[in-house]
């Protein structure tokens, strides 16, 4: 089993909030200043995360930020924040802060434009003045700070080797690198007239370069007033200043209505408010930092996570792409579900199930999964039964995965039972036995799949699922009295492991239809697995065991990483490593719209 010794940073002890679309990733929105600390972007070339910060050490919260929001009073500076901050997230995606310097009440919005003619690579910061005094007040609105850090990062974070570069073009600061090519460049201005200032870094003095773009405002006696400040990102400086003169030229208020339309059409209901925020908020994650398209090449790709603290990074399994974030995305958004099933066969089809890859689909790390294999099957049955689009079978991309996959999964039949062997578990350990439960389990399902999605004469030629299933009651069980219960693994042999994997559970077999929730074997074999929860995962997998509605509780009121997924967490629920786990919220929300809507349950 994987340790937490996987991941590379500790957990983030600042609450950030968290924002973004599938272009730009804002993870370290401060909430103490409202200031930004990190901006990242995909780049297909540079097969990893690009990252902009402040500082090398822009986790900890405590460095110089990225980007700034600060206010001066009647000449005088004064702390955004010198009365307190409030914060409160719009439609669970939007972060939007109240401060009352003096008696002026400032609510400022961080959001990355989302939605039909507002999908930009690019962010804002909106910001709203209203002056409760009696007497007007001069104000200067700016936003400053330093590029003092870039990296790259599949996993771990590597720092660009070349000089960090902050110009003025215009009323435009630029953030690039010195030397070509530097994958990625920021351009930030202002929504109306401005004056803008930089100041180069100095390497003898480890200066970082930095910036300051200043808005002079009057804000009259009981009125208000209102700006906003543009990031957008290219793949070099000059896409950069193009993207944002389109942020300016379609104006921030048509740009977040457009978001809040578009987030609002995502959301889900299950009838019960807090059950709602837990599906909605765990939804929203895994959408923008799941699925992310490449800056360089527009394309589609599925990370594990965006979150430069997610210890898996930007690496992907195709189980985790089709059966954690593609369910959550198809809740939302059925079309990009869609698209995202036929990306994922471009990318990773050639090669089902082998293992690890960078998002791209090279080979990260080696190590064949039944589930692996399998999930393509299943993702496009779930597909088409929600849907109705039938259609999607006749892509030659789907097709071709499919029969590749159903090929690779004959190979691994043995030849006297109807059972299938692994190289590795999902939790990427090699398998204790070759023959694991929940590698048959499904198998079973995804053969059941194909036999609904190929064509008539291939899908005769396939094993008989039920087969499989009654070979799994025959060869899975640990013996032949009234207490018994499924092994995890085993060699046909008389070896057997009863240790059950925390990523592939044996609790999740009736969500493969292998046994019903109320089977007496799968009942034991819950109560036995019951214990204090170590892996998020496998806590989910307890939403289809006889304690379900316990479980449902208990995820309600997990803290988990400040509200979002963790691949490790302690009995409370509190993230203890890996958080920020993009991928793994997928499955939370899937999971827990699933049993709500399929099972009727209720914490």
């Amino acid at each position: 089993m994987e340790t937490h010794s996987l991941t590379h940073d500790a957990l983030p002890a600042v609450p950030w909030q968290i924002t973004g679309n599938h272009w730009l990733s804002i993870p370290c929105v401060h909430p103490a200043d409202a200031a930004i600390h990190a901006l990242g972007v995909l780049h297909r070339g540079a097969r990893s995360a690009v990252e902009f910060a402040g500082h090398e050490d822009f986790l900890s919260g405590t460095r110089v930020a990225l980007a700034r929001p600060t206010i001066e009073i009647d000449g005088r500076p004064v702390a955004l924040a010198v009365e307190g901050m409030v914060w409160e997230r719009a439609l669970h995606w939007l972060p939007t802060f109240t401060a009352t310097p003096g008696t002026l009440v400032v609510r400022g919005t961080v959001f990355a434009p989302f939605g039909r003619d507002a999908d930009i690579a690019g962010a804002v910061f909106a910001i709203t003045v209203e002056n409760r005094g009696t007497e007007a007040k001069e104000i200067v609105l700016s936003l400053e700070g330093t590029l003092g850090h870039r990296q790259l990062r599949v996993r771990t974070p590597r720092p660009a080797s070349d000089a960090h570069r902050v110009s003025k073009v215009g009323d435009v600061v630029v953030l690039d690198g010195a030397e070509p090519p530097g994958h990625v460049a920021l351009a930030i201005a202002a929504d109306g007239e401005s004056m803008v200032s930089v100041i180069e870094g100095d390497a003898a003095s480890h200066r970082a370069p930095s910036y300051a773009v200043r808005c002079h405002l009057q804000v009259p006696a009981k009125g208000r007033v209102e700006t906003a400040f543009y990031i957008g990102a290219g793949p070099e400086r000059d896409g950069a200043c193009a993207t944002v003169g389109v942020l300016r030229r379609r104006g921030w208020r048509a740009l977040l209505t457009a978001t809040r339309d578009a987030i609002r059409s995502l959301e889900q209901t299950t009838g019960m408010e807090s059950l709602d925020g837990l599906i909605n908020r765990h939804l929203l994650f895994a959408y923008f930092y799941a699925v992310a398209r490449a800056l360089d090449d527009a394309h589609y790709y599925l990370v594990r996570s965006r979150a430069p603290w997610c210890a898996r990074g930007v690496t992907i399994r195709d189980w985790e792409a089709l059966a954690w974030t593609v369910p959550a995305v198809q809740l939302a958004d059925p079309p990009l579900a869609r698209e995202l099933i036929l990306r994922t066969c471009e990318i990773h089809g050639y090669a089902p199930g082998r293992g690890v890859h960078y998002f791209d689909g090279t080979l990260f790390e080696p190590g064949f999964t039944l589930e692996g294999a399998a999930a393509y099957a299943i993702a496009t049955d779930r597909y088409i039964r929600d849907t109705a689009d039938d259609q999607i079978v006749e892509e030659p991309v789907l097709a071709d995965t499919l029969y590749l996959s159903s090929d690779d999964l004959a190979a691994r039949r043995d030849k006297t039972h109807p059972l299938y062997h692994t190289e590795v578990t999902l939790s990427g350990t090699p398998a204790a036995y070759p023959f694991t439960l929940h590698g048959n389990a499904v198998v079973a399902y995804a053969l059941d799949c194909l036999k609904r999605t190929l064509d008539e004469e291939e899908a005769k030629e396939l094993p008989d699922p039920e087969a499989v299933r009654a070979a799994i009651r025959r060869h899975f069980t640990s013996d032949g009295s009234a207490k018994n219960v499924f092994l995890a693994a085993t060699d046909l042999a008389g070896g057997v492991s009863r240790d059950d994997d925390p990523v592939a559970s044996a609790l999740w077999l009736p969500l493969y239809e292998t046994v019903d929730r109320l089977d007496s074997v799968y009942r034991r074999t819950a109560k036995k697995a019951a214990g204090e929860p170590k892996q998020l995962v496998q806590q989910l997998a307890r939403l289809f065991g006889p304690d379900a509605s316990a479980v449902l509780e208990w995820l309600r009121r997990a803290p988990l990483d400040h509200g979002l997924a963790a691949e490790f967490v302690d009995a409370e629920g509190r993230a203890v490593g890996s958080g920020g786990d993009a991928a793994l919220s997928g499955l939370v929300a899937y999971v827990a719209w699933y049993t709500v809507h399929a099972h009727g349950l209720r914490p």
